[in-house]
């Protein structure tokens, strides 16, 4: 159990890191991902999420919560589990602790080996230690998209249908936990 001091430090860095969260990833770059992220799911029946925090909420700190149970927590609040072929994936980055989870529906996990996600949350953090969050998360993204269109490749729409598959939306959720409120950008 973390003594209340560690759990101040631990709060006080994930709150200055918030102070920080555009130049990580600013406006463009989130549309950038939204738009690898449409296309991409118009070639699988797949539903990728990126969520990216600045820190943890008070109570997670609190409670010393690690990053994974965070991810796990969004995966089901963000609806990334709720796919017809459970082939969902949620890319979760929580900044001021450096960390990456990739957590991927069972039908999607089982489609690589945990040294390939090792590899590919690997060479994320070699993109973010330069600095170069956009272009890890582009990195992944088309990574696991490929995987997605193997495995899970989309199928013809029925007729009168749009294209797509209609699923979750495709915006980067980016969350601040300012004092007295989240908020979402």
């Amino acid at each position: 159990m973390a003594s209340i001091f560690h759990r101040f430090v631990r709060l006080a860095r994930h709150r200055w890191t918030e102070m920080h969260l555009r130049q990580a990833l600013p406006p463009q770059a989130l549309r950038e991902l939204e738009a690898l992220i449409a296309r991409s799911e118009l070639r699988h029946t797949g539903q990728v999420r990126i969520c990216v925090e600045a820190g943890l909420p008070f109570s997670y700190i609190w409670h010393d919560a690690t990053a994974r149970q965070r991810a796990l927590s969004m995966f089901g609040k963000l609806r990334v589990w709720d796919t017809e072929h459970n082939n969902g994936v949620l890319i979760y980055l929580l900044l001021s602790d450096h960390a990456i989870e990739i957590v991927a529906d069972r039908a999607l996990h089982r489609t690589m080996s945990e040294a390939q996600w090792r590899t590919l949350i690997s060479d994320m953090q070699s993109a973010f230690q330069g600095g170069h969050f956009h272009i890890g998360l582009m990195s992944a993204l088309e990574r696991v998209s490929h995987q997605l269109e193997t495995h899970f490749p989309s199928q013809p729409a029925p007729q009168g249908s749009g294209p797509g598959n209609g699923g979750l939306p495709d915006a980067p959720v980016v969350e601040r936990h300012l004092p007295g409120k989240a908020r979402q950008e």
